[in-house]
């Protein structure tokens, strides 16, 4: 289904600059690619939440891990 948006024309003129300017054929494609991109920031958003509240948990559960750098650059046959 489509809709119908009215916007002002100084707007349009941006987006379809921008548009172009992005090798873009139309604002509907620029469109397109903003949404995808503010997808793939809310996914990264919530990944590191989760990576967040793990790492909590295991601090939780196991307290601050040592740091093994040094033991890894004694021996690099690890």
């Amino acid at each position: 289904m489509s809709r119908t948006v009215t916007i002002p024309d100084a707007l349009y003129a941006r987006l379809e600059q921008t548009a172009h300017a992005r090798g873009l054929s139309s604002i509907a494609q620029l469109l397109e690619l903003w949404q995808a991109h503010e997808d793939t920031q809310c996914r990264r958003q919530e990944s590191v939440a989760r990576i967040d509240a793990l790492r909590e948990r295991l601090f939780a559960t196991y307290g601050m891990f040592p740091d093994c750098t040094a033991d890894i650059r004694e021996d690099p046959a690890r």
